[in-house]
């Protein structure tokens, strides 16, 4: 048991977010699939959460089997929005009891259904979740951190000012994907204006094919750069090359947040690892990976 702020600590940390299968058949297939995610042997894995608590239960399980049965450094993902504070208090009370030590909390979206506000008590931002899953336990806690600016902030000061105020909470932040260096740079840096010096680790989505570059842009509210946009158009008929952009622009990407000393890596896999284990094989990261000692 691990918790993910001291592998920080230790060492420039790999690791993965995975997707909680929503079927037997997909459960069956993401089994395979993640003998190859043995090859990295990440340093963690964080499990998403469904939208308003829809794999609540398939979450739940994919983050204990991994940490028990495949000895990966489980992260679990936790939506305040989705639940009653008593309902967030019995998962916490599992995963601890369960030898879980790391969550990501977020605020996450609220039911389809939910037609009333919320009572007086419940859990409203994910601030509020930070401090509830920190008196739940010994838990190391991460919140999200968008270097663009949540799409729901009023402007990109405000938003920098809430991810410092839940930063004097949680341990460390893991950011939406972006495109460019120096986006990561400026939210640092204007972290570090607001005197936090928590371990913030990049996320990192390759680019593996038009529908994958569309739903990027659809779901996360990140604009593309115009370049990488044009080059996937102009190859969106032949599949191999677009995943040959992807892999190189993720790639250098990738090389330059190790040159300016980033504490990690965060890649978002969508449960498909082949993108990668390209990328860390070029970065000669994977070989590092498969060297080290399981947690």
């Amino acid at each position: 048991m691990t918790r993910v702020l001291d592998l920080l600590a230790a060492r420039t940390c790999v690791s993965v977010e995975l997707w909680p299968p929503r079927s037997d058949t997909a459960a069956a297939r993401l089994e395979s699939t993640l003998d190859r995610l043995a090859l990295l042997a990440p340093d963690f894995a964080s499990i998403t959460y469904g939208a308003a608590g829809s794999t609540r239960d398939r979450t739940h399980d994919l983050v204990v089997s991994l940490q028990r049965d495949r000895h990966t450094t489980a992260m679990a993902h936790l939506a305040c929005a989705a639940h009653t504070r008593a309902e967030l208090e019995a998962i916490l009370a599992r995963y601890r009891d369960e030898g879980i030590e790391n969550v990501l909390a977020l605020r996450g979206d609220p039911p389809l259904d939910a037609t009333t506000a919320l009572e007086d008590g419940e859990l409203r931002h994910a601030s509020d979740l930070v401090e509830l899953v920190r008196a739940s336990g010994p838990f190391c806690v991460a919140v999200a951190a968008h270097p663009a600016g949540h799409p729901d902030a009023p402007d990109l000061a405000a938003d920098r000012r809430y991810l410092a105020r839940k930063l004097v909470s949680a341990d460390l932040a893991i950011t939406q994907f972006f495109f460019g260096v120096e986006e990561y740079l400026r939210l640092v840096d204007d972290l570090h204006a607001l005197g936090v010096d928590r371990p913030v680790v990049p996320g990192v989505m390759p680019v593996t094919s038009v529908r994958t570059l569309d739903r990027m842009a659809a779901l996360s509210g990140v604009p593309v750069p115009a370049a990488l946009a044009r080059r996937v158009d102009a190859a969106r008929d032949d599949p191999d090359e677009v995943y040959r952009i992807g892999v190189e622009v993720a790639t250098k990407l990738c090389g330059e947040l190790l040159d300016a000393g980033v504490p990690g890596l965060h890649f978002y896999t969508m449960n498909q690892f082949a993108a990668t284990l390209d990328i860390c094989s070029a970065l000669g990261l994977a070989k590092r990976a498969a060297a080290r000692p399981a947690p």
